[in-house]
């Protein structure tokens, strides 16, 4: 059983020796990344143990392995110490050349190709230390994940948000037809033709109409998808060999086309896809997600 009134005083150094042995599971190795003895890592450890009454690590040959309870609670301990040393990195003038911060964008997974390589472009050359992690974007939490900083900003389509999260267009992406080469529609593409063929359908939730079919829907016609599955890599490989049709925004089909594939414009107007930046307004002076921000924005209009 912890010790509560002592863990009120809890030295939070102790913390970072038990995140390091626990990664480390071992005293020396320990010792050596933290510039200490073994002996004041041993030291640090014992107070822990008597603070939370846990023996916490137990020794097998020359390895230091967590007790259960140590297993099932050092993940929650070491994301919270991540993020705080990511909170304190943005305490001051933040400098691209030489930081060595780490951003967490949430990012829905269609985005990836053809953000994620001009994102990593550019941060080689203006900021060769900085790191990023793209994670999925809960849309239902998206304003609670965004002031939690769970996440630094977010790119999604367009969505009902309101204070305290901002949001800006970046771009209206139209969308368009991938198909196989030397397709039987390659030179014959209408508005009838395209509906009285086969398609296959992306999406990640399992039913419901995607936003192009909902376009569809909205003008009286509907199409017959076949197949439907959650990754446009898939998607795009089925279209290579078959005569199916995928219907998608341009800025990925470019990125997804290849020899086996080709693009055709679609017969039919429909609404374009928006991308937005979203980020909560207690960031907007924050100097290095205002740079990540407009980092972004140069991005999208190159």
């Amino acid at each position: 059983m912890a010790d509560m009134h002592a863990l009120k005083k809890l030295d939070l150094n102790l913390l970072k020796v038990f995140e390091s042995l626990y990664v480390e599971q071992n005293m020396t190795r320990t010792a050596g990344v933290l510039h200490i003895t073994p002996s004041a890592v041993s030291h640090a450890i014992k107070r822990l143990r008597e603070c939370l009454g846990d023996p916490l690590f137990q020794r097998s040959n020359n390895r230091m392995l967590p007790t259960p309870a140590c297993q099932r609670m050092a993940p929650l301990i070491i994301d919270n110490l991540t993020r705080l040393r990511q909170i304190m990195q943005h305490w001051g003038e933040f400098l691209p050349l030489t930081s060595e911060h780490h951003f967490r964008i949430g990012m829905h997974y269609a985005l990836e190709p053809s953000i994620l390589p001009a994102l990593t472009t550019r941060l080689t050359l203006l900021a060769p230390k900085v790191t990023f992690s793209s994670v999925k974007v809960d849309r239902v939490t998206l304003t609670r994940d965004l002031s939690a900083g769970h996440m630094d900003l977010a790119l999604d389509v367009a969505l009902p948000i309101k204070s305290p999260v901002q949001h800006q267009k970046l771009i209206d992406d139209e969308f368009c037809v991938l198909m196989r080469k030397q397709h039987p529609l390659t030179e014959s593409m209408n508005t009838k033709t395209y509906f009285d063929a086969k398609h296959i359908g992306v999406s990640n939730r399992s039913s419901g109409a995607s936003v192009e079919d909902l376009s569809f829907q909205q003008q009286g016609m509907s199409r017959k998808v076949v197949i439907r599955c959650q990754n446009y890599y898939s998607a795009k490989s089925m279209v290579a060999n078959s005569d199916n049709l995928l219907t998608l925004p341009r800025r990925l089909a470019e990125h997804l086309s290849q020899d086996d594939v080709e693009i055709i414009d679609l017969p039919i107007k429909i609404v374009p896809i928006s991308t937005h930046l979203y980020w909560h307004k207690n960031t907007e002076q924050d100097s290095a997600l205002d740079w990540l921000r407009s980092l972004f924005k140069g991005i999208f209009e190159d």
